[in-house]
């Protein structure tokens, strides 16, 4: 089924690999046809501990569960995109790191992954202050010998505030990236975060703690725009959206809930943050609601209008549960971005009221470890100052300069500009 290839193939086996763009439209076209919802179910999580390599078989486990869960809410009429498994952070089962095992190890739960069908994520490689001078070609490494990985560093903590010296390998580790595939798009699998907490269904930033678990992210955009189209402007739009969701939502959450109580699996809530697909666009609901281009006078209340409703339902939420605003991944934020109407300083500043960050924001692929450090130091700043969840996944775009433009191959980034780190 084209939903399969939609989302699991592309970050699975096809991860960074060039689509033809008579396959994009396809996919496309197949997608807007198969879904009967305003909405999908972006992914279903499960949360698991390694605790040791000799325990590689939980991985099997949790591809099993999660294929049962898929198959629940098929047969309910859900369009189920990915299945997914997090980790502890690879830190505390793998502290070998340096050690060529270490890679080995890396590439056979890839494996297994694949053998699930399902992407993964090693969970952070750093989770405290530690600038690491080898972990950039490692980095590298992994995502040039393995299909479905993904991995984090956190650049804030409780403990320490802003990291300075992991902000620092994680500038290293994204200048390396952008060169280890095509198009940058290694950049894809990482990413820094601050203040994510454990249980975000959403990669490349979950990970996992205690039992074994799963959440639910969902892709929502469409629902958005529809409630907007059908309302009467900004100020009852909260209200509108809320009680859309909490129906919607609430029924979902039935379903996990009766899951968790055959399986023996906790739930762990659903990530109600509007991820973005290809007939799915957040940059759009957001102008529906304000009535202009995504970047205007307007756009900042908009997004915290949202991101209120986001935070306050009913049903049990994780992970960031805030707006989300991938640049290259919604066509209209890719298109409002080629126009020039927002940069990363706009970027931020909507960060301010809503999440997660800078997602997948593209810039000069001869961008120095200096300035991409200063943006990772921003996100860390502002997560910190208001202890709210933020990441950045950075897309330098080897052979670009700021204002250039870019077209991709695959259907799920969008073409755009450059936009200048400054």
């Amino acid at each position: 089924m084209i939903k399969d290839f939609s989302r699991r193939h592309f970050l699975g086996v096809a991860c960074g690999s060039a689509v033809s763009v008579g396959l994009a439209a396809q996919v496309s076209s197949e997608l807007q046809a198969a879904s009967t919802r305003d909405f999908r179910i972006r992914t279903i999580t499960a949360g698991i501990r390694i605790g040791h390599p000799s325990n590689l078989g939980k991985i099997t486990e949790a591809g099993k569960f999660l294929k049962k869960m898929e198959t629940r809410y098929t047969d309910l009429g859900y369009e189920v995109q990915t299945r997914r498994i997090a980790t502890e952070a690879f830190s505390e089962y793998a502290p070998y790191w340096k050690e060529k095992s270490s890679l080995k190890f890396i590439q056979e739960m890839d494996a297994l992954a694949g053998e699930q069908d399902v992407v993964f994520n090693i969970g952070p490689i750093i989770t405290g202050d530690s600038y690491e001078a080898d972990r950039a070609k490692w980095a590298v490494d992994v995502i040039q010998s393995t299909n479905r990985i993904n991995f984090t560093t956190h650049i804030t903590s409780d403990k320490r505030g802003i990291h300075y010296q992991t902000i620092r390998t994680s500038a290293e580790i994204i200048r390396a990236l952008a060169g280890a595939k095509p198009g940058g798009e290694g950049n894809f699998n990482f990413s820094a975060t601050a203040f994510v907490p454990a249980g975000s269904p959403f990669f490349p930033a979950a990970y996992h703690e205690g039992e074994d678990s799963f959440a639910i992210g969902l892709e929502t955009p469409r629902l958005l725009d529809n409630v907007f189209k059908n309302g009467d402007g900004m100020p009852e739009a909260g209200s509108r959206l809320k009680a859309r969701m909490e129906s919607e939502f609430g029924a979902v959450e039935k379903t996990a809930l009766e899951m968790a109580a055959q399986s023996g699996w906790l739930y762990g809530g659903i990530d109600s943050s509007p991820a973005p697909g290809p007939d799915s666009s957040i940059g759009r609901a957001i102008e529906t609601l304000t009535g202009r281009p995504f970047g205007s006078a307007s756009t900042l209340q908009a997004c915290a209008i949202i991101t209120d409703v986001l935070k306050n339902l009913s049903v049990k939420t994780c992970g960031y549960s805030g707006l989300m605003l991938p640049v290259i991944e919604d066509e209209i934020l890719a298109k409002r971005a080629a126009e020039g109407r927002y940069g990363v300083s706009e970027l931020l500043l909507y960060s301010s009221v809503c999440g997660t960050g800078l997602d997948v924001v593209p810039l000069p692929g001869d961008i120095s470890v200096d300035a991409i450090a200063r943006i990772l130091g921003d996100v860390a700043a502002l997560s910190n100052k208001y202890h709210k969840a933020l990441s950045a996944r950075l897309f330098p775009i080897p052979g670009k300069a700021a204002g250039d433009s870019i077209q991709f191959d695959h259907p799920f980034l969008q073409d755009s500009v450059v936009m200048s780190p400054e």
